[in-house]
């Protein structure tokens, strides 16, 4: 899935504490948290393109028509991992999309064990940080990486969040102590602009609070 993408922490006494855990090794506040999200169609345009894969997931790589959409919800599918369909005969569905699997179409936006993501519950993570089925908690979002103070109202959004590794980072873009949590489908055009919830938080801190049966 996607994530784009020290200890400082700035401007955060805004969020009220959050419920503690069992601390994962090393520095508590040397974590990097970015959001991901399913993308509307309605709220991209560009030029229509046609897609082709598996009209739902029982295939990888298919080649069945599934819809003519603009280029840049197909692009921001590509880089999110899921999109709500809008318009046409699939309008309602969800074009959903995976490196090792291509596009196909289900009802709900899934993780890549097919299972519908939760927004505030589902996180991705990679194996080699935390494995699959580890809870945990937002204790603080850390700073934006330009140093500003990241939003306090987002912040407290994802403090209030009870996140479970569910999903994993397309390969290249996770890394050693990066977690990425899925926020729900966007809510406005320009959403990576105009949404304070799209934040990259650097020297977040974070709690380990169990594993999860899977």
């Amino acid at each position: 899935m996607s994530g784009i993408a020290g200890t400082l922490l700035i401007g955060m006494g805004a969020c009220a504490p959050s419920a503690g855990g069992q601390s994962p090794s090393g520095p508590k506040g040397d974590w990097e948290i970015t959001v991901y999200y399913t993308a509307v169609e309605r709220f991209h345009d560009g030029p229509p393109l046609t897609v082709r894969g598996c009209p739902q997931l029982d295939c990888v790589f298919g080649n069945d028509f599934l819809g003519t959409f603009p280029a840049g919800f197909v692009q921001v599918v590509r880089e999110e991992g899921t999109g709500r369909i809008t318009s046409g005969p699939r309008r309602g569905s969800v074009l959903n999309w995976s490196y090792d699997s291509g596009f196909w179409i289900d009802d709900v936006p899934v993780d890549t064990a097919g299972r519908a993501l939760v927004p505030f519950r589902s996180a991705a993570a990679d194996s080699s940080t935390l494995p699959a089925g580890t809870t945990f908690v937002v204790e603080d979002c850390g700073h934006e990486e330009d140093g500003s103070e990241i939003d306090p109202n987002a912040c407290a959004a994802l403090r209030r969040g009870t996140w479970e590794v569910r999903d994993e980072f397309t390969p290249g873009l996770g890394g050693r102590r990066h977690l990425d949590l899925y926020i729900g489908e966007e809510d406005v055009a320009g959403f990576t602009d105009r949404s304070p919830l799209y934040l990259t938080g650097l020297g977040a801190r974070v709690a380990i609070t169990g594993r999860a049966s899977r």
